[in-house]
């Protein structure tokens, strides 16, 4: 009589086996869904934070102290400069002429210079000045204004820039001169044609001159 074959308990059984691991896999799935949707629920902090930034703070500037144009200066200098400054403000005048005035206000020869040297005039364009100056209350020729600009110690070339530059008319300065000459005396017609060109006109502007004065 064969032996009958002894049965495997239940848990051993394959498909008792299978349907565990089913179960299992199951539950570890669910698991993770459940912590997947418990952590997209949580407030994010990047979004519900606020970043706090830090101000800059206003740093206080001060302001910078004035540089002293001539610190090497002497106080008769620095004083001197000043008058010069104040002169040139309302007048005319050439570099020598500025140090004879200044020294006229009782400056010494080398504060009057030091300051002449230091105010930063155009001597060109203070030469042109003073023939407009010139031009305002008398007549001249062109080279009548270039003596008298010497004469106020601009040199020759500075003297030419303002006589240059002034825009007389120098048909209408001899024809000025002329009425002026006549107004204190008598003229022929010769004489005050060579009046005028010892004033420096030249002898056509003198015969302008004087023909429009009657001649």
């Amino acid at each position: 009589m064969s032996e009958e074959k002894q049965k495997k308990p239940f848990y051993k059984r394959t498909w008792f086996i299978v349907l565990v691991a089913l179960f299992i896999l199951s539950s570890i799935g669910r698991n993770g869904r459940e912590d997947r949707s418990q952590s997209s629920d949580l407030p994010s902090q990047s979004s519900t934070s606020t970043t706090s930034v830090a101000q800059p703070k206003d740093i206080p500037t001060s302001e910078p102290e004035p540089v002293e144009e001539f610190p090497d200066a002497t106080m008769g200098e620095k004083n001197a400069l000043e008058t010069a400054k104040r002169y040139l403000s309302h007048s005319n005048f050439s570099h020598d002429g500025l140090v004879g005035q200044l020294q006229y206000e009782g400056y010494s020869l080398s504060e009057a210079t030091f300051a002449a040297d230091n105010c930063g005039a155009d001597w060109n364009e203070q030469a042109a000045g003073k023939a407009l100056s010139y031009l305002s209350h008398s007549n001249f020729s062109y080279n009548g204004l270039i003596e008298q600009l010497e004469y106020e110690e601009f040199t020759h070339e500075q003297a030419v820039y303002g006589a240059d530059s002034c825009g007389a008319d120098w048909n209408e300065q001899a024809a000025g001169k002329a009425a002026s000459y006549l107004k204190h005396s008598s003229f022929s017609r010769e004489r005050l044609i060579e009046q005028l060109e010892y004033e420096g006109f030249t002898y056509e502007q003198a015969v302008y001159g004087a023909s429009q004065n009657g001649y």
